[in-house]
Formats: C-alpha cells, structure tokens, sequence
C-alpha cells in the first residue's frame, strides 16, 4: 500500500470559498479512485489561502485483475451475427459454449489487468481538478484553463515517486514553498510526513483547523493580559483563519477619541474593512483595543505592524466619526424625502412609498398586540427606513436600523419609536433574537407582512431554491413573532389589510393573494417547528381541516391532537377512519354519487350501528363547540368517546349489505364518521397508523 500526496499551489485563494474547495477535491478524488477499483484506507484534505492539499493513505500500486464476461448469440444464429460478436471482442479473450434455459449461447471471458496505479492517477487527478465548482474563476495568460486565481505549481507524489501530469500552465514535480515572505524559496518533498514538517519549518501551517484554534487561543490570551475578553465571532474567525498561513495575533489600540462614537459602528468599521477583532471588558463595554492577525514575523517584535495597523484604523474611524457628527445635525424626519428618489422594487414603488405603507399597517395591527400605542407604532413605522438616506449607512449598510435608533434618541423621540426602529429588520435568522416590545412587533410585523404581499401581488414568490427578496426568511419572521409573543392575530386579515395599502381594494386579487400566503406560511411552519420535533402532518391536518390563520390557536390544536394520537383510543380511531374512508372512496366512484347526508336513525338495524348514530349525535356538536371554544383537549375527549362504538360497528355490521337502502344509510353513517372527525382535524393527512 503506498501513499498518494497532491498540492494544488495558487495565488490567494478567498477565504469564502476554502471550505467548499477543500471538501470538494477529496470527494472528487475519492470517487474516480473508487471508480478506478483502487480502494484506499483513508483520504484527508487541508486548505491555506494559497495551496490546496490532498493526501491519501492506503492506495494499492496497481489496480486489481478483473474478469468480464459477455454474453453473445446463439451458437446456431445466422454467421452474420456470429461474426458481428467476435469482432467486437479484444484480443486475447476466450469464447465458450454455456447450456441457458433458452438454448445454447457464446460467451466471452475477458480478463482484463490491472493497471499500475501511477498510470491511472493523472487522469483521475485532471477530472477532479476540472470538475472543481468555483463561485468565480479567471483566465489568465494564453491558455484555455480556468482557475480560482492563477496557479503557481502542482506537487503531486505517489509511493514516494512523481506523477507527471499538468493542468493549464503548470506540470507536477516533487516541490513547493513556503511562505510567500518568509521562507519563498523551493523545498523538495519526498513524503506527507516531510511535507508538513517542512512546511511548518517554512513558516506555514497546514492544518486550518490548527490555524484557527492558535488564532483563538492568542488572541484570548492578548486580551487577558489586559483583563478584557475577545468578543465572540465565529464568522470572523473563519474569515481570518482563510486569510493567514502563519497567523501572529497582534493588540493595537483605539484612540479614546473614537470611543465616543456608538460601539456598532467600531464594530463594523474594524471587522468588515479591517478584519479586526474587537475587545470587551468584564461588563460587554467596547474597549478601545483591537486584535488584529497578522501573517507574518517582524525582527521589532512586530511593534512596525501593530503601528501601521493602529494608523490605517484612525484614518478608518475618522470617516465613521465625521458621518455620525454629520449626521446628528439633522433631524431623522428631515431624511424622508430623499426615500422618494430610493427604489424599494420597479414594481412596488421607492421606499418612501413602502415606508408609508409599514406606518399605517402598523397601527392596524396594534389591535392584534396588547400594549402597543397607535401613535408611537405609526410614527417607527413612518421613521424605520429615514436612516438609509443618512451618510453613516450609505458607508456601512449592514448598520440600517441601528443607526436609526441613535438618531431618533439623539432627536428625542420616544424611547419605544427608537427601539422599533431597531429592531423592525429582526429576527434575521432562526438565531436572531425576536423583538418583544410591544411597537417593535407592530412595525416588524408590518415590514415583513407588507413585503410579502406586494411581492405575491407582482407574482415574484420564491421558486425553488431561488428567493432574491429572502421572502422564505420574511415568512419565518412574521411566525416567530407571532408564536413567541403569543399573538392572536388573523394572518389572512394581515394579508387583506396590506393588500389594500397597495391598490385600495379588498376584492379578487387579495383572495388570491391571501389564499396562496396562507398555504406558503403552513409549508414555513412546519420548517420552522421540525427542530422542535413537532410532526409536520399533524400540522398539515389541522390547517386543512378549516385552514386556521390564528398560529397560537393552530399550534395549540396541533399539540392537543399530538397528545390525543399518542393514546390508544386515538391511534384506534385513526385506523378506523382510514378504513371508513376507504369505503367511502371506493363506493362513492363506484355508485357516482355522494353519501354525506346524515343517516336516518329510523332505518337503523343492529345495535352497533344505532350506538355509533347515538353517539355521533352526542359527541359531534360537543366537539364542534369545544373547538370552537378552543377547548382542544376537550374535543379530542369527544373524539375517544367514538373509539368503542366505531370499532365494534366495524366488527359486526356489514356495510356493503344487499339491502340498498340499508346499505346507503350505512355509508352515510360512515360518512358522519368522517365528517365527526374532519370538524378535529383532516386525518387523511396524518401519517402513520
């Protein structure tokens, strides 16, 4: 068993695109080795910014000698056919006679050699390295070959030998670098072991998982030093750790001129332009100190480095402090016209139009949301968008929201208007916290629910994996809001009300409309709730069953039939309507008719079946009044009631009985089994049982 080591040299590969890349070589190696029969013991990959690494273990030197047979004519078929099926054999191969059930028939065996592995390895390693998926590649000089960025060389050993093949510009030999500024001259490679030893001695370390830990670790520990702590960002720290070969987590500082500025925007500034981390005291403060990770040793102790870095950063939140003085002069209203001029969609009109739309619908929906004033919801929705026009987001758009609540404090508005204005982007992601207060739910609700709508009346819904205006993300934002703060609001009149903010009419395009929103929002709820281990059929059923909007309700009925299935009278009375549904089914396509009429008590014979009637006629009303009432666990006690005189009416009347009348009255008791049941839930959409 050997050995097979590959090194893919490049320009700086970006750091969102490594993870993919590196999973990607293996996976494609892997299967044309396997499809080579050359099975292995084990693959692994590495990734720096500027080499892809593949080494695999365990690889045999040769492929394994296969035997092929192949079927021919009948030994008496016509020589035409005969000839037809020697020509097409190679040389060598041996030709016998098998006795088949079907007669007398030629067969071929093959053995065909295997091949030196170092043989088939270059084919193998081209293909995957063409069948490599960049999010964006390049060309560069005169050659056809597209790459990430221009490679530089190609290492590629197996069994301790070179395998030549090339790709594009470059050919594979037995060398590599180092680091580009420490250590740039050629090292030769006779193994993997060899390889990552002297890499290391050449000041690049392989593993990314090690690069990563290290960059933790130091970094932390510059922090301590000062009784401060790193401030969590596993992004950046992914970023950063694509970005390094020989990572150096350095301190700088903050001048405490900038402090004054909100810590966000430090934030932002130091980690979206910068790459820097940021430092916070034992209370979560911004400190003014930065971590910045270089990527190279200086002789001075790196002092020249932190220097440089500290300057580049001053000059950075220069621009961030102008625009936060600047802005302030002016007051967040005054902003409002320039949303005319911003388009918000072709379609849908700027987003001075939308924000009007945000304001008033988020008043009306103050009815849904206990404590939330009128007035101050209006006015958030009415200023939630004003900061887009202001110079701070125009540089940092990742700070729309935030920004618009300094200002509106700076402008003394009331407390409540600012947070909305916060929070009405939130929540983002299923880890985003969800607003809470009271106006910031009224004017979150009405950014989400007025985006969908106006993007179901231009018909731009999602399609497949495609959703540009993230409407998938607005869906599970309105039902996080709703479930967490336990709202009772009617989605469909949400819809219906937003739809006429558009057009002014509540007529066939808002049926339309709300009709498909609702459907699209039971397929988003049961994403959202499978993490929660909650059944997504269950969900189904009890949304078909009267398409409930009410989610708190819907969501209660849900748990409440849960529960009622995981009983035996529940279970039993889920098999019990598939089989008088069945019956139904069958019958009703068989006699073209409907039996949904209720059954004549007076035609009634056995006393099974007159116990059913007597206790649908009880128990029915009951449970549709329970519902009703949303007193869920009582209908699914109604609902048990039904259990006994279902199954024994299954087990001693006929339905299909020669009797018509006694037969058609039977189905339409059956049907008022269906019906009894369907008022609960639609349990044709209940898996299991």
């Amino acid at each position: 068993m050997a050995e097979l080591l590959l090194e893919i040299l490049s320009e700086e590969i970006p750091a969102r695109m490594q993870a993919k890349a590196r999973a990607d070589l293996e996976r494609l190696t892997s299967n044309g080795l396997k499809k080579a029969g050359l099975e292995f013991s084990t693959a692994r990959s590495f990734v720096t910014p500027r080499r892809l690494t593949l080494v695999v273990d365990g690889l045999p030197t040769a492929q394994p000698d296969v035997v092929e047979e192949r079927k021919g004519p009948k030994t008496d078929a016509p020589e035409q056919a005969l000839a037809g099926f020697r020509g097409s054999l190679p040389e060598g191969a041996a030709v016998e006679e098998r006795e088949m059930p079907k007669g007398t028939f030629f067969f071929a065996v093959i053995e065909k050699k295997g091949r030196p592995t170092a043989e088939v390895l270059p084919g193998i390693l081209e293909t995957a390295m063409a069948a490599l998926s960049w999010p964006k590649s390049m060309r560069w000089a005169d050659h056809g070959v597209r790459w990430v960025r221009p490679l530089h060389g190609l290492l590629c050993l197996f069994d301790d030998k070179v395998v030549e093949f090339g790709y594009g510009p470059v050919r594979s030999g037995n060398s590599t670098v180092g680091h580009r500024f420490l250590a740039p001259g050629a090292i030769a490679i006779v193994d993997f072991d060899d390889y990552a030893a002297k890499l290391k001695a050449a000041k690049v370390m392989l593993d990314q998982d090690e690069r990563k830990a290290l960059i933790k670790d130091r970094a932390e520990h510059l922090a301590s030093e000062l009784a401060l702590e790193l401030k969590s960002d596993e992004g950046l720290l992914n970023e950063v750790t694509g970005l390094v070969e020989w990572p150096v987590p350095l301190l700088g500082q903050i001048d405490v001129g900038f402090m004054d500025v909100p810590p966000e925007v430090l934030t932002t500034a130091m980690r979206a332009h910068q790459k820097y981390f940021s430092v916070v005291d034992q209370g979560g403060n911004l400190a003014p100190h930065f971590v910045v990770i270089g990527n190279t040793e200086a002789v001075d102790a790196n002092r020249a480095i932190v220097a440089g870095n500290e300057r580049v950063l001053r000059a950075r939140l220069s621009d961030a402090k102008f625009f936060w003085d600047q802005d302030r002069k002016n007051r967040l209203e005054t902003r409002l016209p320039t949303l005319a001029d911003t388009v918000f969609h072709a379609k849908l009109g700027s987003m001075a139009d939308k924000t009007a739309r945000v304001a008033e619908l988020a008043g009306r929906l103050c009815h849904y949301i206990n404590g939330a004033d009128r007035k101050l919801a209006v006015r958030a929705g009415g200023l939630a968008k004003a900061d887009l026009a202001s110079g701070m987001v125009c540089e940092f758009p990742e700070l729309q929201g935030i920004m618009g609540r300094y200002y509106a404090l700076n402008d003394q508005e009331h407390t409540d208007v600012a947070e909305a204005i916060a929070d009405h982007y939130s929540p983002l992601g299923p880890s985003d916290s969800c607003p809470s207060r009271p106006v910031s739910i009224a004017v979150a609700l009405a950014d989400k629910i007025d985006a969908l709508v106006g993007f179901w009346i231009i018909d731009e819904k999602p399609t497949g994996s495609k959703d540009p205006f993230a409407l998938r993300r607005a869906a599970l934002g309105v039902i996080r809001l709703v479930i967490e703060n336990g709202l009772r609001l009617r989605l469909d009149k949400a819809f219906r009300a937003a739809h006429a903010l558009y057009d002014g009419t509540d007529g066939a395009g808002a049926d339309r409309v709300s009709s498909d929103l609702l459907d699209f929002f039971a397929d988003r709820l049961k994403v959202h709730l499978k993490e929660k281990g909650v059944r997504h059929d269950l969900i189904a059923a009890v949304f078909a069953a009267d398409r409930d909007d009410d989610l708190v309700r819907l969501l209660a009925r849900v748990d409440a039939l849960a529960q009622f299935l995981e009983t035996d009278d529940g279970a039993n009375l889920l098999v019990a309507y598939r089989r008088a549904a069945n019956i139904l089914k069958i019958e009703e396509k068989k006699d073209g008719t409907s039996y949904a009429e209720k059954a004549d008590g007076a035609k009634l014979v056995q006393e099974e079946e007159k116990t059913v009637f007597a206790t649908l006629s009880e128990s029915g009303p009951r449970c549709a009044q329970a519902v009703e009432e949303e007193r869920f666990a009582d209908a699914m006690a109604g609902l048990a009631q039904l259990r006994g005189p279902v199954d024994a009416f299954f087990d001693h009347v006929t339905v299909n009985t020669e009797d018509t009348v006694l037969r058609v009255n039977r189905l339409r008791l059956l049907s008022g089994i269906r019906t009894a049941l369907s008022g609960v839930a639609d349990f044709s959409r209940i898996e299991g049982g």
